[in-house]
């Protein structure tokens, strides 16, 4: 699993070495202290270049990855996602599984106050597949957040490609 931010210091960012893993490494998150801890606030992460692959076919699946998180404790550090979302180049596992594997870890990680992982997957055989993840702290507040986006999520369809 991730390191704990009180007993791991950050070792991605800064490093002269980055190491590519190629199979499944939620072991490489890694998190720093939300300074703003009193504040509700969005944080948006969109990985334009997400790469997995098809769990029969064993073609790529290309996808643009977006994260909103409302942070909590925890926020994740930016080279840390970006070598963990690598790991997933060599997965053979369906577009839904990855979008949710991706949240719990996240969610398992940060404990944030609301979290999604939307997964905008390019067309391949003339389908594309965007399957979104969600999750709330359940603070009502958070809860009322999760239920008006999760009912209005297919309202403003993406499109991608």
């Amino acid at each position: 699993m991730a390191k704990d931010l009180k007993t791991s210091p950050l070792i991605q960012l800064g490093s002269s070495q980055t190491t590519y893993k190629y199979q499944y490494a939620p072991e490489l998150l890694e998190t720093f202290e939300n300074k703003h801890q009193e504040n509700d606030y969005w944080v948006t992460l969109n990985a334009d270049e997400f790469t997995s692959l098809c769990p029969i076919t064993n073609q790529p699946d290309f996808a643009t990855l977006v994260i909103n998180y409302i942070p909590n404790i925890k926020m994740v550090e930016s080279k840390s996602l970006k070598l963990y979302l690598f790991s997933f180049i060599n997965n053979g596992e369906f577009h839904e599984e990855v979008v949710n594997k991706i949240g719990k870890d996240l969610t398992h990680l940060l404990e944030p106050k609301y979290l999604e992982v939307i997964g905008l997957f390019y067309p391949r055989g003339n389908i594309s597949i965007h399957p979104a993840f969600s999750y709330d702290n359940s603070e009502e507040k958070y809860k009322e957040i999760h239920k008006h986006r999760f009912m209005s999520r297919n309202s403003n369809p993406q499109r991608v490609g």
